[in-house]
Protein backbone atom coordinates (compact mmCIF):
# COMPACT_ATOMS: atom_id res chain seq x y z
CA UNK A 1 0.00 0.00 0.00
CA UNK A 2 2.48 2.38 0.53
CA UNK A 3 3.74 2.63 -2.64
CA UNK A 4 0.34 3.49 -4.02
CA UNK A 5 -0.08 6.25 -1.55
CA UNK A 6 2.80 8.31 -2.61
CA UNK A 7 1.90 7.77 -6.11
CA UNK A 8 -1.18 9.62 -5.51
CA UNK A 9 0.50 12.07 -3.50
CA UNK A 10 2.79 12.93 -6.42
CA UNK A 11 0.01 13.40 -8.48
CA UNK A 12 -2.57 15.36 -6.44
CA UNK A 13 0.63 17.82 -6.30
CA UNK A 14 1.79 18.14 -9.61
CA UNK A 15 -0.16 21.28 -10.33
CA UNK A 16 1.11 23.03 -7.42
CA UNK A 17 4.52 22.18 -8.92
CA UNK A 18 3.50 23.94 -11.80
CA UNK A 19 2.78 27.11 -10.47
CA UNK A 20 5.99 26.75 -8.36
CA UNK A 21 8.39 26.22 -11.39
CA UNK A 22 8.77 28.42 -14.40
CA UNK A 23 10.61 26.24 -16.74
CA UNK A 24 10.01 22.95 -18.28
CA UNK A 25 13.15 21.47 -17.32
CA UNK A 26 12.83 21.71 -13.59
CA UNK A 27 9.55 20.14 -14.12
CA UNK A 28 10.77 17.86 -16.34
CA UNK A 29 13.46 16.55 -13.50
CA UNK A 30 11.39 16.62 -10.88
CA UNK A 31 8.97 14.84 -12.48
CA UNK A 32 10.68 11.83 -13.19
CA UNK A 33 12.40 11.87 -10.23
CA UNK A 34 9.36 11.27 -8.28
CA UNK A 35 8.59 8.45 -10.83
CA UNK A 36 11.53 6.61 -10.15
CA UNK A 37 11.00 6.91 -6.25
CA UNK A 38 7.53 5.13 -7.45
CA UNK A 39 8.78 2.65 -8.75
CA UNK A 40 11.46 1.82 -6.32
CA UNK A 41 8.67 2.10 -3.47
CA UNK A 42 6.32 -0.67 -5.27
CA UNK A 43 9.40 -2.91 -6.51
CA UNK A 44 9.82 -2.50 -2.84
CA UNK A 45 6.45 -3.57 -1.18
CA UNK A 46 5.17 -6.40 -3.78
CA UNK A 47 8.31 -8.19 -3.32
CA UNK A 48 7.35 -11.07 -0.95
CA UNK A 49 9.55 -14.09 1.24
CA UNK A 50 7.92 -16.19 -1.12
CA UNK A 51 9.91 -15.29 -4.47
CA UNK A 52 12.97 -17.58 -3.42
CA UNK A 53 10.74 -20.80 -2.61
CA UNK A 54 9.56 -21.27 -6.04
CA UNK A 55 9.51 -24.34 -6.92
CA UNK A 56 9.63 -26.14 -3.87
CA UNK A 57 7.70 -28.89 -2.36
CA UNK A 58 5.61 -27.78 0.86
CA UNK A 59 2.78 -29.03 2.85
CA UNK A 60 -0.55 -27.82 3.05
CA UNK A 61 -3.63 -29.85 4.57
CA UNK A 62 -1.96 -32.74 5.27
CA UNK A 63 -0.30 -33.02 1.42
CA UNK A 64 2.42 -32.71 -0.01
CA UNK A 65 2.35 -29.87 -2.65
CA UNK A 66 4.13 -30.00 -6.21
CA UNK A 67 3.69 -27.68 -8.89
CA UNK A 68 0.56 -26.42 -7.27
CA UNK A 69 -1.07 -29.97 -7.33
CA UNK A 70 -0.71 -32.79 -4.72
CA UNK A 71 2.63 -35.08 -4.88
CA UNK A 72 2.07 -38.89 -4.09
CA UNK A 73 5.65 -40.91 -5.01
CA UNK A 74 7.71 -43.79 -5.11
CA UNK A 75 11.19 -43.04 -4.47
CA UNK A 76 13.95 -44.81 -3.14
CA UNK A 77 17.45 -44.37 -0.81
CA UNK A 78 20.70 -44.15 -2.87
CA UNK A 79 22.73 -43.40 0.59
CA UNK A 80 26.24 -43.10 -1.49
CA UNK A 81 24.96 -40.28 -4.42
CA UNK A 82 27.49 -38.00 -3.04
CA UNK A 83 30.32 -39.90 -3.07
CA UNK A 84 29.59 -41.20 -6.86
CA UNK A 85 29.66 -37.92 -7.89
CA UNK A 86 33.24 -36.90 -6.44
CA UNK A 87 36.16 -37.16 -8.85
CA UNK A 88 38.24 -39.02 -6.03
CA UNK A 89 38.20 -42.01 -4.03
CA UNK A 90 34.59 -43.88 -4.67
CA UNK A 91 33.94 -41.41 -7.14
CA UNK A 92 32.56 -42.68 -11.10
CA UNK A 93 30.44 -39.69 -12.28
CA UNK A 94 29.61 -41.71 -15.64
CA UNK A 95 27.82 -44.10 -13.41
CA UNK A 96 26.08 -41.54 -11.61
CA UNK A 97 24.49 -40.32 -14.32
CA UNK A 98 23.58 -43.58 -15.52
CA UNK A 99 21.47 -44.51 -12.87
CA UNK A 100 20.09 -41.22 -12.35
CA UNK A 101 18.68 -41.09 -15.77
CA UNK A 102 17.25 -44.81 -15.55
CA UNK A 103 15.67 -43.93 -11.93
CA UNK A 104 14.07 -40.74 -13.97
CA UNK A 105 13.03 -42.84 -16.38
CA UNK A 106 11.20 -45.42 -14.09
CA UNK A 107 9.25 -42.53 -11.88
CA UNK A 108 11.80 -42.26 -9.31
CA UNK A 109 12.58 -38.62 -8.61
CA UNK A 110 12.65 -38.81 -4.98
CA UNK A 111 16.00 -39.45 -3.60
CA UNK A 112 16.86 -39.97 0.53
CA UNK A 113 20.67 -39.60 0.18
CA UNK A 114 23.58 -39.49 3.05
CA UNK A 115 25.29 -36.42 2.90
CA UNK A 116 28.55 -37.91 4.35
CA UNK A 117 29.91 -39.89 6.78
CA UNK A 118 32.35 -39.00 9.65
CA UNK A 119 35.17 -40.27 11.01
CA UNK A 120 38.11 -42.38 9.77
CA UNK A 121 38.28 -44.85 6.96
CA UNK A 122 39.18 -48.67 7.60
CA UNK A 123 36.70 -49.71 10.13
CA UNK A 124 35.08 -52.67 10.26
CA UNK A 125 31.42 -52.75 8.63
CA UNK A 126 31.70 -48.58 8.07
CA UNK A 127 31.81 -47.08 4.44
CA UNK A 128 34.36 -44.94 3.18
CA UNK A 129 35.72 -42.10 2.05
CA UNK A 130 33.90 -40.24 4.65
CA UNK A 131 33.26 -36.22 4.42
CA UNK A 132 34.00 -35.10 8.13
CA UNK A 133 37.33 -36.65 9.08
CA UNK A 134 37.82 -34.64 12.51
CA UNK A 135 35.59 -32.02 13.81
CA UNK A 136 35.27 -29.45 11.31
CA UNK A 137 37.34 -30.56 8.93
CA UNK A 138 36.12 -31.63 5.93
CA UNK A 139 37.39 -34.37 2.73
CA UNK A 140 36.15 -31.39 0.00
CA UNK A 141 36.76 -34.20 -2.62
CA UNK A 142 33.44 -35.37 -0.75
CA UNK A 143 31.86 -32.30 -1.04
CA UNK A 144 32.74 -31.85 -4.37
CA UNK A 145 30.49 -34.74 -5.20
CA UNK A 146 27.82 -33.58 -3.15
CA UNK A 147 27.14 -30.62 -5.21
CA UNK A 148 27.62 -32.44 -8.43
CA UNK A 149 24.96 -34.66 -7.25
CA UNK A 150 22.87 -31.89 -6.82
CA UNK A 151 23.51 -30.28 -9.82
CA UNK A 152 22.58 -33.02 -12.09
CA UNK A 153 19.39 -33.58 -9.56
CA UNK A 154 18.26 -30.11 -10.55
CA UNK A 155 19.07 -30.78 -14.81
CA UNK A 156 16.64 -33.86 -14.05
CA UNK A 157 13.75 -32.41 -11.99
CA UNK A 158 14.43 -35.20 -9.33
CA UNK A 159 14.98 -33.99 -5.33
CA UNK A 160 17.37 -35.07 -2.68
CA UNK A 161 16.00 -35.55 0.74
CA UNK A 162 19.58 -35.08 2.92
CA UNK A 163 20.24 -36.47 6.04
CA UNK A 164 22.96 -35.67 8.12
CA UNK A 165 23.21 -38.06 11.01
CA UNK A 166 23.17 -41.62 11.62
CA UNK A 167 22.30 -43.61 14.83
CA UNK A 168 24.11 -46.34 13.24
CA UNK A 169 28.00 -47.18 13.17
CA UNK A 170 27.57 -47.55 9.10
CA UNK A 171 29.06 -44.10 8.46
CA UNK A 172 30.34 -42.97 11.51
CA UNK A 173 26.77 -41.06 12.86
CA UNK A 174 26.35 -40.87 17.03
CA UNK A 175 29.34 -42.59 18.32
CA UNK A 176 31.79 -41.03 16.15
CA UNK A 177 30.49 -37.56 17.76
CA UNK A 178 30.73 -39.18 20.81
CA UNK A 179 33.73 -40.26 20.78
CA UNK A 180 35.45 -36.93 19.19
CA UNK A 181 33.79 -35.43 22.31
CA UNK A 182 34.74 -37.75 24.77
CA UNK A 183 38.24 -38.30 22.92
CA UNK A 184 38.45 -41.78 22.91
CA UNK A 185 38.04 -44.77 20.63
CA UNK A 186 34.44 -45.05 18.43
CA UNK A 187 32.74 -48.44 19.21
CA UNK A 188 32.49 -51.16 16.71
CA UNK A 189 29.34 -53.47 17.06
CA UNK A 190 30.70 -56.31 15.44
CA UNK A 191 33.59 -56.16 17.84
CA UNK A 192 32.84 -54.59 20.88
CA UNK A 193 28.91 -56.09 20.97
CA UNK A 194 25.74 -54.01 20.68
CA UNK A 195 25.05 -54.07 24.09
CA UNK A 196 28.23 -52.08 24.56
CA UNK A 197 27.44 -49.79 20.97
CA UNK A 198 23.83 -49.15 22.40
CA UNK A 199 25.09 -47.71 25.50
CA UNK A 200 27.73 -45.55 23.84
CA UNK A 201 25.65 -44.26 21.08
CA UNK A 202 22.87 -43.71 24.20
CA UNK A 203 25.66 -40.91 25.70
CA UNK A 204 24.99 -38.53 22.39
CA UNK A 205 21.38 -37.06 23.47
CA UNK A 206 23.03 -36.09 26.73
CA UNK A 207 26.82 -34.72 25.92
CA UNK A 208 26.65 -31.38 24.88
CA UNK A 209 30.34 -31.66 23.15
CA UNK A 210 29.05 -34.11 20.88
CA UNK A 211 25.69 -32.56 20.54
CA UNK A 212 27.85 -28.79 19.54
CA UNK A 213 29.59 -30.76 17.08
CA UNK A 214 26.97 -31.86 15.45
CA UNK A 215 25.12 -28.57 14.86
CA UNK A 216 28.25 -26.72 13.54
CA UNK A 217 28.01 -29.46 10.91
CA UNK A 218 24.36 -28.40 10.37
CA UNK A 219 25.49 -25.03 9.81
CA UNK A 220 28.59 -25.57 7.95
CA UNK A 221 26.45 -27.61 4.87
CA UNK A 222 23.11 -25.71 5.00
CA UNK A 223 25.14 -23.01 4.35
CA UNK A 224 27.42 -23.31 1.72
CA UNK A 225 26.95 -22.35 -1.99
CA UNK A 226 27.03 -25.02 -5.21
CA UNK A 227 30.57 -24.43 -6.45
CA UNK A 228 28.75 -25.65 -9.97
CA UNK A 229 25.54 -24.48 -9.90
CA UNK A 230 25.73 -21.19 -7.57
CA UNK A 231 23.22 -21.77 -5.91
CA UNK A 232 23.08 -21.57 -2.22
CA UNK A 233 21.92 -24.50 -0.89
CA UNK A 234 18.93 -22.95 1.10
CA UNK A 235 17.76 -21.71 -2.63
CA UNK A 236 17.67 -25.02 -4.23
CA UNK A 237 14.46 -26.65 -5.03
CA UNK A 238 16.43 -29.79 -5.55
CA UNK A 239 16.19 -30.46 -1.92
CA UNK A 240 13.19 -32.10 -0.97
CA UNK A 241 13.97 -31.62 2.93
CA UNK A 242 17.24 -31.90 5.43
CA UNK A 243 16.74 -34.67 7.45
CA UNK A 244 18.08 -34.83 11.00
CA UNK A 245 19.04 -38.11 11.19
CA UNK A 246 18.94 -42.21 9.98
CA UNK A 247 16.71 -43.67 12.31
CA UNK A 248 17.76 -41.67 15.00
CA UNK A 249 16.89 -43.47 18.16
CA UNK A 250 16.72 -42.26 22.47
CA UNK A 251 19.05 -45.76 22.83
CA UNK A 252 17.28 -45.27 26.21
CA UNK A 253 19.01 -48.54 28.73
CA UNK A 254 17.16 -49.86 32.42
CA UNK A 255 19.72 -47.35 33.88
CA UNK A 256 19.10 -44.34 31.58
CA UNK A 257 16.08 -43.17 30.01
CA UNK A 258 17.14 -40.68 27.24
CA UNK A 259 13.78 -40.04 26.03
CA UNK A 260 13.03 -36.57 26.49
CA UNK A 261 17.05 -35.91 26.26
CA UNK A 262 16.47 -37.15 22.62
CA UNK A 263 13.49 -35.07 21.74
CA UNK A 264 14.90 -31.93 22.89
CA UNK A 265 18.06 -32.29 20.72
CA UNK A 266 15.67 -33.18 17.90
CA UNK A 267 13.53 -30.00 18.61
CA UNK A 268 16.91 -27.78 18.95
CA UNK A 269 18.39 -29.40 15.66
CA UNK A 270 14.98 -28.76 14.02
CA UNK A 271 14.83 -25.20 15.08
CA UNK A 272 18.99 -24.40 13.98
CA UNK A 273 18.24 -25.46 10.61
CA UNK A 274 14.77 -23.06 10.32
CA UNK A 275 17.41 -20.43 11.61
CA UNK A 276 19.46 -21.00 8.71
CA UNK A 277 16.67 -21.88 6.14
CA UNK A 278 13.26 -20.75 5.80
CA UNK A 279 12.90 -22.02 2.55
CA UNK A 280 12.33 -26.10 3.14
CA UNK A 281 11.35 -28.99 4.95
CA UNK A 282 12.51 -30.60 7.78
CA UNK A 283 12.08 -34.22 8.60
CA UNK A 284 13.55 -36.77 11.31
CA UNK A 285 14.45 -39.51 9.56
CA UNK A 286 12.50 -41.90 12.48
CA UNK A 287 11.53 -45.18 12.05
CA UNK A 288 8.55 -44.52 14.05
CA UNK A 289 7.09 -46.23 16.97
CA UNK A 290 9.72 -48.83 16.92
CA UNK A 291 12.35 -46.17 16.73
CA UNK A 292 10.20 -44.42 20.16
CA UNK A 293 11.02 -47.45 22.27
CA UNK A 294 7.62 -48.26 21.36
CA UNK A 295 6.05 -45.12 22.89
CA UNK A 296 3.34 -44.01 20.38
CA UNK A 297 3.24 -40.46 22.89
CA UNK A 298 7.03 -40.14 21.81
CA UNK A 299 6.75 -40.63 18.13
CA UNK A 300 3.90 -38.34 18.17
CA UNK A 301 5.96 -35.07 20.04
CA UNK A 302 8.83 -35.28 18.12
CA UNK A 303 6.88 -35.25 14.56
CA UNK A 304 4.07 -32.42 16.04
CA UNK A 305 7.43 -30.31 16.65
CA UNK A 306 6.49 -26.94 14.66
CA UNK A 307 9.56 -26.99 12.62
CA UNK A 308 9.42 -30.89 11.75
CA UNK A 309 7.20 -30.45 7.97
CA UNK A 310 6.12 -34.44 7.66
CA UNK A 311 5.77 -37.57 9.61
CA UNK A 312 8.45 -40.53 8.43
CA UNK A 313 8.48 -44.44 9.71
CA UNK A 314 10.48 -47.50 8.57
CA UNK A 315 9.18 -51.03 8.29
CA UNK A 316 11.62 -53.96 8.48
CA UNK A 317 9.94 -57.61 8.09
CA UNK A 318 12.97 -59.53 8.34
CA UNK A 319 15.10 -57.24 10.51
CA UNK A 320 11.91 -57.55 12.97
CA UNK A 321 11.35 -61.06 12.93
CA UNK A 322 8.05 -60.65 11.21
CA UNK A 323 9.64 -63.22 8.19
CA UNK A 324 11.78 -65.75 8.69
CA UNK A 325 14.61 -66.43 6.22
CA UNK A 326 14.63 -69.52 5.43
CA UNK A 327 10.19 -69.09 5.64
CA UNK A 328 9.84 -66.21 3.48
CA UNK A 329 6.64 -67.60 1.65
CA UNK A 330 4.86 -69.24 4.49
CA UNK A 331 5.61 -65.75 6.32
CA UNK A 332 4.77 -63.29 3.56
CA UNK A 333 1.02 -62.91 4.35
CA UNK A 334 1.73 -61.80 8.11
CA UNK A 335 4.47 -60.02 7.10
CA UNK A 336 2.20 -57.99 4.59
CA UNK A 337 -0.60 -58.04 7.86
CA UNK A 338 2.18 -56.45 10.26
CA UNK A 339 3.08 -54.11 7.94
CA UNK A 340 -0.10 -52.36 6.98
CA UNK A 341 -1.20 -51.96 10.89
CA UNK A 342 2.48 -50.05 11.47
CA UNK A 343 1.52 -47.78 8.49
CA UNK A 344 -1.62 -47.32 9.88
CA UNK A 345 -0.59 -46.48 13.47
CA UNK A 346 1.47 -43.45 11.49
CA UNK A 347 -1.49 -42.44 9.20
CA UNK A 348 -3.79 -42.21 12.33
CA UNK A 349 -0.95 -39.74 13.60
CA UNK A 350 -0.89 -37.68 10.30
CA UNK A 351 -4.68 -37.18 10.34
CA UNK A 352 -4.23 -36.18 13.89
CA UNK A 353 -1.31 -33.77 13.93
CA UNK A 354 -2.39 -32.75 10.04
CA UNK A 355 1.50 -33.97 8.23
CA UNK A 356 2.12 -36.10 5.61
CA UNK A 357 3.17 -39.74 5.81
CA UNK A 358 6.18 -41.16 4.27
CA UNK A 359 7.64 -44.54 4.68
CA UNK A 360 10.95 -43.65 4.03
CA UNK A 361 12.88 -47.42 4.47
CA UNK A 362 11.02 -50.49 3.92
CA UNK A 363 12.90 -53.48 2.49
CA UNK A 364 12.73 -57.57 2.01
CA UNK A 365 15.64 -60.11 0.93
CA UNK A 366 16.11 -61.58 -2.57
CA UNK A 367 14.30 -65.22 -1.96
CA UNK A 368 15.83 -67.45 0.28
CA UNK A 369 18.78 -65.55 1.41
CA UNK A 370 20.06 -65.53 -1.87
CA UNK A 371 22.09 -62.40 -2.60
CA UNK A 372 23.10 -63.53 -6.08
CA UNK A 373 21.33 -61.21 -8.88
CA UNK A 374 20.07 -64.31 -10.40
CA UNK A 375 18.29 -65.91 -7.59
CA UNK A 376 14.30 -64.83 -7.59
CA UNK A 377 12.74 -62.54 -5.65
CA UNK A 378 8.75 -63.64 -6.16
CA UNK A 379 7.95 -62.55 -2.25
CA UNK A 380 9.84 -59.08 -2.25
CA UNK A 381 7.56 -58.23 -5.93
CA UNK A 382 4.69 -59.42 -3.72
CA UNK A 383 5.85 -57.28 -0.77
CA UNK A 384 6.60 -54.24 -2.74
CA UNK A 385 3.00 -54.43 -4.68
CA UNK A 386 1.13 -54.63 -1.47
CA UNK A 387 3.02 -51.19 0.23
CA UNK A 388 2.59 -49.41 -3.25
CA UNK A 389 -1.27 -50.51 -3.26
CA UNK A 390 -1.57 -48.78 -0.34
CA UNK A 391 0.12 -45.24 -1.83
CA UNK A 392 -2.21 -45.59 -5.04
CA UNK A 393 -5.13 -46.05 -2.63
CA UNK A 394 -4.58 -42.69 -0.32
CA UNK A 395 -3.44 -41.02 -3.57
CA UNK A 396 -7.21 -41.76 -4.97
CA UNK A 397 -8.90 -40.57 -1.35
CA UNK A 398 -6.62 -37.84 -0.80
CA UNK A 399 -4.87 -39.50 2.31
CA UNK A 400 -1.75 -38.60 4.80
CA UNK A 401 0.24 -41.38 2.58
CA UNK A 402 2.20 -39.66 0.76
CA UNK A 403 4.66 -41.50 -0.49
CA UNK A 404 7.97 -44.28 0.45
CA UNK A 405 11.68 -44.81 -0.36
CA UNK A 406 12.61 -48.37 -0.73
CA UNK A 407 15.82 -49.50 0.29
CA UNK A 408 17.34 -49.53 -1.67
CA UNK A 409 18.79 -48.46 -4.73
CA UNK A 410 21.74 -51.06 -6.14
CA UNK A 411 21.63 -50.04 -9.77
CA UNK A 412 24.11 -50.40 -12.25
CA UNK A 413 26.11 -52.10 -9.24
CA UNK A 414 28.46 -55.04 -9.97
CA UNK A 415 28.61 -57.28 -6.72
CA UNK A 416 30.96 -60.47 -6.18
CA UNK A 417 29.20 -62.50 -3.72
CA UNK A 418 30.36 -65.76 -4.57
CA UNK A 419 33.55 -64.17 -3.25
CA UNK A 420 32.96 -61.96 -0.24
CA UNK A 421 29.42 -60.91 0.77
CA UNK A 422 30.40 -58.16 2.50
CA UNK A 423 32.02 -54.71 0.85
CA UNK A 424 35.33 -54.70 0.25
CA UNK A 425 37.59 -51.17 -0.70
CA UNK A 426 37.35 -51.13 -4.69
CA UNK A 427 33.89 -52.75 -5.04
CA UNK A 428 30.97 -50.57 -6.31
CA UNK A 429 28.74 -49.46 -3.83
CA UNK A 430 25.26 -50.98 -3.53
CA UNK A 431 22.00 -50.27 -1.51
CA UNK A 432 23.57 -52.18 1.32
CA UNK A 433 25.74 -50.40 3.26
CA UNK A 434 29.66 -52.06 4.49
CA UNK A 435 27.68 -53.49 7.47
CA UNK A 436 25.62 -55.68 5.57
CA UNK A 437 25.57 -58.25 3.19
CA UNK A 438 25.80 -56.69 -0.49
CA UNK A 439 22.54 -57.58 -2.44
CA UNK A 440 20.49 -58.35 0.46
CA UNK A 441 17.82 -55.57 0.03
CA UNK A 442 19.28 -53.42 -3.00
CA UNK A 443 16.83 -53.55 -6.13
CA UNK A 444 19.84 -53.83 -9.14
CA UNK A 445 18.81 -52.87 -12.86
CA UNK A 446 18.49 -56.20 -13.91
CA UNK A 447 15.40 -57.05 -11.17
CA UNK A 448 13.01 -56.36 -13.85
CA UNK A 449 9.73 -57.93 -12.26
CA UNK A 450 10.69 -55.45 -9.55
CA UNK A 451 11.37 -52.57 -11.97
CA UNK A 452 7.93 -53.12 -13.94
CA UNK A 453 6.17 -52.78 -10.53
CA UNK A 454 8.06 -49.58 -9.64
CA UNK A 455 7.29 -48.51 -13.43
CA UNK A 456 3.68 -48.87 -13.38
CA UNK A 457 3.03 -47.14 -8.99
CA UNK A 458 4.67 -44.29 -10.54
CA UNK A 459 2.17 -43.92 -13.35
CA UNK A 460 -0.79 -44.44 -11.40
CA UNK A 461 0.70 -41.62 -9.19
CA UNK A 462 1.62 -39.16 -12.15
CA UNK A 463 4.99 -39.06 -12.00
CA UNK A 464 5.83 -40.74 -15.44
Amino acid sequence: MASLENFSYVCSNLFEILKTYNTMKRLHTIFFLALATIVSLSVACTSTSDEPTKGFITVEDGKFIRNGEPYYFVGTNFWYGAILGSEGEGGNRERLAQELDFMKANGIDNLRILVGGEGENGLLGKIEPNLQTEPGVYNDSVLEGLDFLMMELGKRGMTAVLYFNNAWEWSGGYTQYVAWANDTPVLVPRVDGWFSYNAFAGEFVRNERAKQIFYDHLRYIITRTNRYTGIKYIDDPAIFSWQICNEPRAFSSKEVDNKEAFAEWLATSAKLIRELDPNHMISTGSEGYYGCEWDIDLCEKIHAIDEISYINCHVWPYNWKWMRGDHMREDLEKSCQNTEEYINMHLELGEKIGKPVVVEEFGMPRDDMDFRKSSTVECRDAYYTFVFDLIVKAKEQGGVFAGCNFWSWGGYAVTHVDDHEYWAKGDDYTGDPAQEQQGLNSIFVEDESTMAIIRTTNQKLGNL
